[in-house]
């Protein structure tokens, strides 16, 4: 097991970490939480090399890509950099990637009944304003659990705030900071149920979040 204590913090700055294998020639990984060594509850960074291909498989409780750069591909569709994927419980696939990709990927998490298969292209869809200057561009909500990337301008300051059933954040670009350090891009970070921070950052900034699913 990796970081399933979900009472804890965790920080992990993903840029510093060694590649690690797969089950498939060409794919790598860099684990971030993982219930077992290949089943269960996972998030990771998911690197495919040109060309590398991963054998058929069901996602029992789902599965939750964001493309970070690169074309991600399986027989459903090709999916640039930027694109925000959920296949629901049950579903198969065999992903490829022919001019190679990186993924953050959340394997069985997902809540039962959660259904819907989401597919969005981020960097063409229309971001919302939200509280202050940030800029929010919804992605999925179900039952207590909400999914955002959110556009912090330089120098922007945010409330106080806890999270009530937690709160995980991977920075896409810049520098997210609160009064525990300064996250720079890459960096992943889980808060538990009833945590608490008050953030800020310097300069742009861009996180893909989660709500309420701890």
């Amino acid at each position: 097991m990796l970081n399933m204590d979900l009472s804890r913090s965790v920080v992990v700055e993903t840029a510093a970490m060694p590649w690690s294998g797969s089950r498939a020639d060409g794919v790598v990984r860099k684990p971030l939480e993982r219930e077992d060594a290949e089943s269960g509850r996972a998030t990771s960074i998911v690197q495919f090399e040109p060309g590398a291909a991963f054998p058929p498989h069901t996602h029992t409780l789902g599965e939750e890509i964001l493309v970070l750069d690169g074309v991600f591909s399986d027989e459903t569709g090709d999916y640039p950099a930027g694109t925000y994927l959920r296949n629901p419980p049950g579903s198969r696939h065999a992903p490829h990637s022919d001019a190679g990709c990186t993924l953050f990927v959340k394997l069985e998490h997902f809540a039962p009944g959660d259904l819907e298969r989401v597919v969005i292209d981020t960097r063409a869809a229309e971001f919302q304003p939200g509280i202050g200057g940030l800029r929010v561009l919804h992605l999925h909500s179900f039952e207590t659990q909400h999914t955002a990337l959110v556009h912090w301008p330089a120098a922007e300051q945010f409330q106080p705030h806890q999270h009530w059933g937690g709160e995980e954040i991977f920075v896409l670009s810049g520098e997210f900071i609160d009064e525990h350090g300064r996250y720079p891009a890459g960096t992943w970070i889980r808060n538990p149920h009833h945590s608490q921070h008050t953030p800020w950052v310097e300069q742009e900034t861009l996180i893909y979040v989660k709500t309420g699913h701890l």
